[in-house]
């Protein structure tokens, strides 16, 4: 099980701003900091998410293939999480709607491009 997922930036204040009002919709807000990091989350209650200034000190680039994915309580969560992504200047990689039978998600990008999911899953709702 993942205990929390680090993003690289360039920009870190631009990118707390964002986080901060994202991780605040899951009731959340930072928990560690430091001038090249910040970690959002509660101690001990799950996976984190965290920003930070790569530690080589070449610039932070989006990979390929990677995608983080905060874990929605609702689908009206998930669509209000996907329209504040947007709202703050997210990046759309695909709006809030069903993916199949019990999964409802919404894909976007943060302001250093990183790719984010908001889901919901829905067995037997």
């Amino acid at each position: 099980m993942l205990g929390y997922v680090t993003l690289g930036s360039n920009d870190l204040q631009r990118a707390a701003a964002f986080y901060d009002k994202i991780c605040a919709e899951f009731g959340v807000g930072r928990m560690m900091e430091s001038d090249t990091f910040i970690a959002w989350g509660k101690p001990g209650g799950g996976a984190g998410i965290g920003l930070t200034k790569p530690f080589d000190g070449k610039p932070a680039t989006v990979g390929n293939g990677v995608m983080a994915a905060f874990e929605a309580d609702s689908k009206e969560q998930v669509d209000k999480v996907y329209a504040l992504a947007v709202s703050l200047g997210a990046q759309d990689e695909g709006p809030a709607g069903p993916r199949g039978d019990s999964f409802y998600a919404g894909y976007f990008r943060d302001p250093d491009g990183n790719k984010l999911n908001v889901f919901h899953m829905s067995f037997g709702e």
